[in-house]
């Protein structure tokens, strides 16, 4: 069987496609094909969520050539879902019934646990059972995911509305380059929300830190790490302290200036200021000095939980499911065929 993970985020639509047969190698790529158009909806979001006609126009003409690529691919079975730009506008349902008119499929929306649990798998995975206790820590464009466990499933996991875009608008709108003032507002203010999760005696140590995300990754290429055309599993890694140096030079230079910098791309551009500030405060409040790098996210993770469930007979993959993880409605609302 051949299944697909199709996901609708704040920067593009992606579509990643394997076989139920097929067995992750961390040593190697993942077994997946996969397919990317950008929308930059980010863009399109006003100050309240809102996502105007324009991005709507573009995520729904994105969705339906991905789906036209699934059915060409061969693809029985298909995850498809909204990261939090969809999840969380205020016009969602209209988002919702307009990509549903034009691909003639229904997004899935996954709880900010659910995302943690999920990039969590696919992290450990990643990196293998030697990796111990494992603190997990993901920016994305509207969250902050945080999660640490020695299994496959973390013991603990949290969400916060501390992605890297949302606090860019609310924070940082009030020039280019933003002003010093707005700066200092967003560190107070990412402090203070990290203060109010983040006990020390409730995380266990030692630990390995890892970080996934296009930001964490773009801030490790700023703060001297290879790219990844180099090999996946060259060691790379995000330096607290040089994420200092680099908020510092970050919040003088304008946008059209940012992106030339080593690993930042245009689309990102904007909103890598934010990023630095959450990932520096991030290891701050956890006392780290640096997190490793994993090219694997939540996609991986929903896959990997797909391709552990197809590993038993049909009559047992809830039952097997619920042992390896808390069952929660996202299968039934978003696994669906193409």
């Amino acid at each position: 069987m051949r299944i697909g993970v199709l996901d609708v985020g704040s920067q593009a639509v992606n579509l990643v496609v394997t076989e139920t047969g097929a067995r992750p190698d961390r040593k190697k790529a993942f077994p997946a094909r996969s397919w990317k158009v950008r929308t930059y909806v980010a863009k399109r979001i006003a100050s309240d969520g809102t996502i105007d006609g324009r991005g709507r126009d573009l995520v729904t003409s994105a969705v339906a050539s991905a789906m036209d690529r699934a059915r060409r691919a061969g693809v029985d079975e298909i995850f498809a879902y909204g990261t939090a730009a969809i999840r969380d506008c205020p016009n969602r349902d209209q988002m919702l019934g307009a990509i549903e008119d034009r691909a003639g499929i229904r997004l899935g929306a996954l709880s900010g646990i659910e995302e943690a649990e999920l990039t969590f798998l696919a992290a450990r995975s990643w990196l293998g059972r030697d990796a111990g206790q494992m603190l997990l820590l993901d920016i994305g464009g509207g969250t902050l995911e945080v999660a640490s466990g020695e299994g496959q499933v973390p013991l603990r996991a949290l969400s916060l509305p501390m992605g890297a875009g949302r606090l860019t608008r609310e924070f940082l709108d009030d020039g280019d380059p933003p002003s010093n003032a707005a700066v200092r507002r967003l560190h107070r203010h990412v402090r203070g929300q990290l203060r109010e999760v983040v006990q020390p005696s409730d995380w266990p140590v030692p630990r390995s830190v890892v970080a996934a995300s296009r930001t964490f990754y773009q801030l490790s290429r700023l703060t001297g790490a290879v790219p990844m055309r180099h090999g996946q599993h060259r060691p790379r890694f995000v330096q607290r302290k040089a994420l200092r140096k680099w908020i510092e030079r970050l919040s003088r230079l304008p946008t059209d200036k940012r992106q030339h910098l080593p690993g930042v791309s245009a689309h990102r551009a904007h909103q890598i200021l934010a990023g630095a500030i959450v990932a520096y405060e991030l290891l701050e409040a956890f006392g780290e000095d640096s997190a490793r790098i994993c090219p694997w996210g939540l996609r991986e993770g929903i896959l990997l939980r797909r391709l552990a469930e197809e590993a038993v007979p049909v009559e047992d993959r809830w039952s097997a499911a619920r042992a390896l993880w808390t069952p929660s409605p996202w299968s039934q609302r978003c696994l669906a065929p193409v």
